[in-house]
């Protein structure tokens, strides 16, 4: 469904951030992208949605199709009306609205006031929080209240692909794992595709089908979910477990950056 094609990224005409990425998103599937801070995971998203323009990035090489028509020339509001749709990490919610009003924000493409209508009653559905909290205003809202609510503007698009960055980030356990099962059911009772931007590698392999591992801008290993949880240096560098599964401290691993047993 949609596919990056040997892409570079550069910020300001010289700064080089992608480096000639290529990955697949299968139709009606979770794929996720996992790498460290500043690994480029969040440009490859920005790529994809037309957003890498706002800050003064542009797709330099390769390609980026969606069912078969290239996108990556096109505006941020053409992505959207094809149904990619992006969640930004940080919970971005419009404070000063209403959680309804937030969700009523999402549904801008459409101006049919029944299936705005339906839309809502659809996240309510799946986030029954946010129906108890449909009054209050956004900035009012929980951290996972506010990641529901990022989550269900979106939907409120009627996406076929999500491009979900960090969900977990800064959120109780019990809360990503609440967040998480929302997104697996969406993406199976909806045949909702996702790609997801994720640190939570452990988290990240049990809903995902299939994975990427980004480092300085390049995807250096990729493979079914299984297959990275079962990879030893996913278990030691991302999950945090040596092959005998004891847990090694950041100061066991320094030498990560030395070896990359992927890239030989």
């Amino acid at each position: 469904m949609l596919s990056l094609n040997n892409i570079e990224v550069i910020y300001d005409g010289v700064i080089l951030v992608l480096k000639g990425v290529s990955l697949n998103v299968r139709e009606g599937g979770i794929t996720t992208l996992l790498g460290a801070n500043g690994a480029g995971k969040t440009t490859t998203l920005k790529a994809i949605s037309g957003l890498l323009r706002s800050e003064r990035g542009e797709v330099t090489k390769g390609s980026i199709e969606f069912k078969d028509e290239r996108i990556d020339r096109l505006p941020p509001h053409a992505i959207v009306t094809r149904g990619i749709v992006q969640v930004f990490e940080g919970r971005r919610v419009f404070e000063h609205l209403t959680t309804e009003e937030n969700l009523i924000a999402g549904a801008h493409i459409h101006s049919d006031r029944r299936r705005m209508s339906e839309g809502i009653e659809r996240v309510y559905e799946y986030f029954p929080r946010l129906k108890e909290r449909r009054a209050v205003q956004a900035g009012y809202l929980s951290g996972g209240e506010q990641q529901m609510l990022v989550i269900g503007r979106a939907l409120m698009a009627s996406p076929h692909v999500m491009l979900l960055d960090e969900p977990s980030l800064g959120l109780a356990p019990m809360l990503v794992e609440e967040i998480f099962a929302i997104v697996r059911a969406l993406n199976r009772k909806e045949k909702l595709t996702v790609l997801l931007v994720e640190q939570n590698a452990t988290l990240a392999l049990t809903i995902a089908e299939h994975g990427y591992v980004m480092e300085n801008g390049r995807i250096v290993l990729e493979g079914s979910a299984e297959e990275l949880r079962e990879n030893a240096d996913i278990k030691e560098f991302y999950l945090g477990l040596t092959e005998v599964g004891a847990r090694k401290s950041y100061r066991d691993v320094k030498h990560y950056k030395r070896r990359k047993r992927w890239l030989s």
